[in-house]
């Protein structure tokens, strides 16, 4: 299938440049096993684009792939929260401090909101209709979806998706409302025990209530309620929205195996060369002082 490798600056994405490729993602329940998902073949695509390889793994998928280009390449700790215990239990992990500062996030919220937190759960297929009705406006306005091409799919295969998963009981999403208006979705489909964490989106006019956190914190008090799950798996990619409220973490990889063709030697030496320009860039920016004014340049 199309994947689109990005030539990106900070948060914002300046091109794409398109390549058919297999996919072969990890599991978190993988990474706990040291097991290798089943390598789909690759006779009529580019290559691999391998999603959250723990080390180990990813040195066998190299050596069984020997001639294939390694790019695009990134790692990060795999952030995720281990359910086993009560919800009472999972907030004496923070400190004191950090507790402190998420009840008064939720209380200048709820006190915005007219004194309570409008927190609404969508499982059924009826319910997640009306979900999508509300939430996919509200993904268009995030920065998730304008700079990052990251909101809520709007394709049929997606909402087709939506809708098989809610049939089995394998979804949970939930919508933040401020004054009857959703301001933040979360949209966790369920494998097993459990729980993906797919999308997060927010309005950025109301950034200051940090309805992010807001919503994650009370959406996770209602899962771990159901003692159903066993993990939250924050997936691929670093963040400090995912360092907050993580429990454990996994040193990851996501990568591109593309074959070795002038074209595709060309597409990662070039995207190479861009992301070490960049890098410097930024160096350079933050030496001069002119770091947060190249920022509100690129938000802009």
């Amino acid at each position: 299938m199309p994947y689109g490798i990005a030539f990106t600056v900070g948060s914002r994405r300046l091109m794409t440049v398109e390549r058919d490729v297999a996919t072969l993602a990890f599991s978190l329940k993988d990474i706990f096993c040291e097991r290798l998902p089943p390598v789909p073949a690759l006779t009529s695509v580019e290559g691999l684009r391998v999603l959250s390889a723990p080390a180990r793994a990813e040195k066998r998928l190299r050596e069984a792939m020997p001639g294939f280009l390694v790019g695009a390449r990134d790692t990060f700790d795999r952030s995720f929260i281990d359910m086993a215990g009560t919800y009472d239990a999972y907030l004496a992990r923070f400190s004191g401090k950090t507790r402190s500062t998420l009840r008064r996030k939720r209380r200048k919220f709820e006190e915005a909101a007219g004194g309570r937190l409008d927190l609404r759960e969508y499982r059924s297929p009826d319910e997640l209709e009306r979900f999508a009705q509300l939430a996919l406006p509200l993904s268009r306005r995030t920065y998730q979806a304008r700079l990052l091409d990251a909101g809520l799919p709007e394709d049929d295969h997606f909402r087709a998706a939506m809708y098989q998963l809610a049939e089995v009981d394998c979804l949970r999403a939930f919508l933040l409302f401020l004054q009857g208006e959703p301001v933040a979705y979360l949209y966790l489909p369920v494998e097993g025990e459990t729980l993906i964490y797919a999308h997060l989106g927010y309005d950025p006019h109301h950034a200051g209530l940090s309805p992010g956190t807001v919503l994650q914190l009370a959406a996770l008090e209602r899962l771990f309620a159901e003692e159903r799950f066993r993990y939250f798996d924050f997936t691929e990619g670093d963040g400090a929205h995912k360092a907050l409220f993580r429990t454990g973490s996994i040193r990851c990889a996501s990568f591109l195996l593309l074959r070795p063709s002038v074209v595709n030697r060309a597409l990662l030496g070039s995207l190479a060369l861009f992301d070490q320009s960049v890098s410097l860039a930024k160096s350079l920016a933050t030496r001069t002082g002119a770091e947060a004014l190249a920022r509100r340049m690129l938000r802009a």
